[in-house]
């Protein structure tokens, strides 16, 4: 099984922009607060979302590959958890017309949550201390549903974790948030 150092490596030596790098560490913290909330495995679910957009710099002018890179470099690196990459390739559902819709708990709040973490910073990014532990779940609300605010985050793929995973969106505000507070130091947040 890859380790995460294993896996960040993977990120690191894919990505240029580390504010992509950082996007990917703020959905491996949602990831493992969402793990927690369900009662599932951390580390699984923490190394999907680490990894989930390890390709996009490299898949941006064809999204239908995107994830795909991800897949031959995580099996290349070691063995995987299938979980893992069954996660990763179903996030891409929606630009991939051959992958399949995200079954189960963690493919789901990967979908959902992926959205969610750009907006969690886009808010966090306007306060006076950039800081998350200053950001209020009401002003992330507010901002949600204010579509000119960080305009490109599709709120309908957030707002599917009230029917996907049966967790209102106040709720999951509130986890993915807190999952985003546990990596602060590493997001300058």
């Amino acid at each position: 099984m890859i380790t995460r150092d294993e896996a960040f490596e993977i990120v690191n030596s894919n990505i240029a922009n580390k504010g992509l790098v950082k996007h990917c560490i703020a959905v491996e913290g949602a990831m493992e607060q969402l793990a927690i909330h369900f009662g599932e495995d951390t580390e699984t679910w923490g190394m999907a979302g680490l990894l989930h957009d390890a390709d996009w710099e490299k898949t941006a002018d064809d999204v239908v590959q995107h994830t795909k890179k991800t897949i031959e470099w995580i099996e290349a690196a070691g063995d995987v958890d299938p979980k893992i990459k069954e996660a990763i390739l179903a996030h891409n559902f929606m630009q991939d017309p051959d992958q399949r819709e995200p079954e189960g708990k963690m493919e789901w709040s990967l979908s959902c949550c992926d959205e969610l973490t750009g907006l969690i910073t886009a808010s966090c990014l306007v306060l006076p201390d950039k800081k998350l532990d200053s950001l209020k779940i009401s002003s992330i609300l507010k901002r949600f549903k204010t579509p000119m605010f960080a305009a490109a985050v599709n709120r309908d793929d957030i707002s599917r974790c009230e029917e996907k995973l049966g967790i209102p969106l106040e709720q999951f505000v509130e986890i993915v948030l807190s999952g985003m507070k546990r990596k602060k130091d590493l997001l300058g947040l």
